[in-house]
């Protein structure tokens, strides 16, 4: 369990990655968000989020590339 000020911390971290992705002209997954938020939460820690994220963008990235 996290504190409720470590939540807000996590989040607002989320919402400024999230922000410059999207300055960049990407829209994160439904999946990814669903990392975030399972960060925000404080059911994974740092690490696990990166490696969950990092895999589920490669993920989508070969499928990407197999539909074209």
């Amino acid at each position: 369990m996290i504190t409720e000020q470590e939540k807000n911390r996590r989040k607002e971290i989320i919402n400024f990655a999230r922000g410059n992705v999207r300055f960049e002209g990407i829209i994160l997954s439904d999946k990814v968000e669903e990392i975030n938020q399972k960060y925000i939460n404080g059911e994974i820690d740092k690490a696990e989020h990166t490696e969950l994220c990092i895999a589920q963008m490669k993920l989508e990235h070969e499928l990407k590339k197999q539909s074209s």
